[in-house]
């Protein structure tokens, strides 16, 4: 097991495991954004991990972005956190392994993103709650946000679900296609490595083809508006409207 303080990292007959165990709420900074993409990038060229499962620490799977972390930078900075941020949740989404969310707890905004990107969802039944919120405080979301939503659960439900800025709980998600099984806190981990388990006995070169046919298409539409989008999400941070909102986020633990 690797610790990096803000990622738990631990690989088991092929199977790696990362947790992310940022505070209380698993919030997404640069240096944490930083640390996927080297761990991804390491853990794409192990040829001893077949497979990924992807979770976190306590009631969160990730509160999104660090808003309060971010609130002060200047525009151009933020706009590169973005692009990092982006470039993360492409990256998971055409990883050439399978990659499956254990979704501990809350996963809210961009930690709705990042289960949105892997193959397979898992949910804790309860209290969790799943959304996509930004309109509910002014913000809006990014074009590959908004792809890999249509991919998962259709065009119509993801409407629904970014116009509403809806809290979800697992079951509820399960019902429109955001979430692929409800299970309980005390066999999360079990039936994720099931899951794991399973996808990772696939070969890799035909699962890594296959997902890549599928996704593929996606991900060039993705990378093609993504720039564009972002422009227009920093305008719209940046308006004095949303920075009222948006400076009242706080963030406890």
């Amino acid at each position: 097991m690797q610790s990096r303080g803000s990622l738990d990292e631990q690989i088991s007959d092929g199977i790696a495991t990362i947790t992310l165990q940022r505070g209380k709420v698993n919030a997404l900074n640069e240096q944490l954004v930083d640390e996927l993409h080297h761990l991804l990038e390491r853990l794409e060229k192990d040829s001893a991990v077949r497979s990924v499962i992807f979770t976190g620490r306590g009631k969160f799977f990730s509160f999104g972005l660090d808003i309060p972390e971010l609130y002060d930078y200047s525009r151009e900075s933020f706009a590169e956190f973005l692009r990092k941020f982006t470039g993360l949740y492409t990256r998971l989404f055409v990883f050439p392994k399978p990659v499956i969310a254990a979704i501990n707890g809350h996963a809210i905004a961009g930690g709705c993103m990042l289960a949105s990107a892997c193959d397979f969802r898992l949910m804790v039944t309860g209290k969790a709650k799943i959304s996509l919120n930004e309109i509910t405080f002014g913000s809006s979301v990014f074009a590959g946000s908004v792809e890999m939503l249509k991919y998962v659960v259709g065009s119509r439900n993801a409407e629904h679900v970014l116009y509403s800025g809806a809290m979800f709980t697992a079951e509820e998600a399960a019902g429109f296609g955001l979430v692929d099984k409800v299970v309980t806190e005390e066999t999360l981990e079990s039936e994720a490595r099931k899951i794991a388990v399973e996808m990772a006995g696939k070969s890799p070169d035909a699962f890594r083809s296959v997902k890549m046919l599928l996704r593929g298409p996606v991900a060039k539409v993705m990378e093609a508006s993504e720039a564009a989008s972002i422009r227009e999400f920093v305008d719209i941070w940046y308006s004095p409207a949303t920075r009222e909102k948006v400076k009242n986020i706080q963030i406890h633990g």
